[in-house]
């Protein structure tokens, strides 16, 4: 029994455990062995967003060409809802006054609709955050007063 425990408290300073040589790594290898690895890790999280990016911009092109011919369509359409309240008023009255007519009223709807949004632009502008840059003026001053206190 004598002779395992002096196995046992030999193997504790012995630098093979188990036949496998152990080494003790100096502070500077452990700091360069982080620095790679979290070097590989931003490099592989560039990667990854890239290969995200480039993947929802594919996406993003094929979603807008389809709302482009969603537009062309709707365009289509409108026309031909033009033709057929043309063709509808003239069973009534002459086909030039149903034609006019019809003219009339989308050049009104027209008319409200770029009114509306005229006014929501000039609503918009400047397309600068004010309250933001208020915000941010009123904590500069707030920071200035601050500093001079303590001096």
């Amino acid at each position: 029994m004598a002779s395992t425990e002096h196995e046992m408290a030999s193997t504790e300073h012995d630098p093979t455990v188990n036949g496998e040589a152990t080494r003790q790594r100096s502070i500077g290898e452990l700091t360069r062995a982080v620095s790679k690895d979290a070097a590989d890790l931003v490099r592989a999280e560039i990667d990854l967003a890239k290969q995200e990016v480039s993947w929802k911009m594919k996406q993003s092109a094929v979603g807008g060409g389809l709302l482009a011919v969603a537009a062309v369509l709707v365009v289509t359409a409108v026309g031909a809802l033009t033709a057929t309240a043309i063709l509808a008023l003239a069973t009534a009255i002459d086909a030039w006054l149903a034609a006019l007519i019809v003219t009339v009223v989308l050049l009104l709807i027209a008319a409200v609709l770029a009114m509306v949004g005229a006014g929501r632009l000039r609503a918009a502008s400047p397309p600068v955050p004010v309250e933001t840059a208020e915000s941010a003026k009123e904590d500069l001053q707030w920071l200035k007063r601050q500093t001079s206190e303590r001096r």
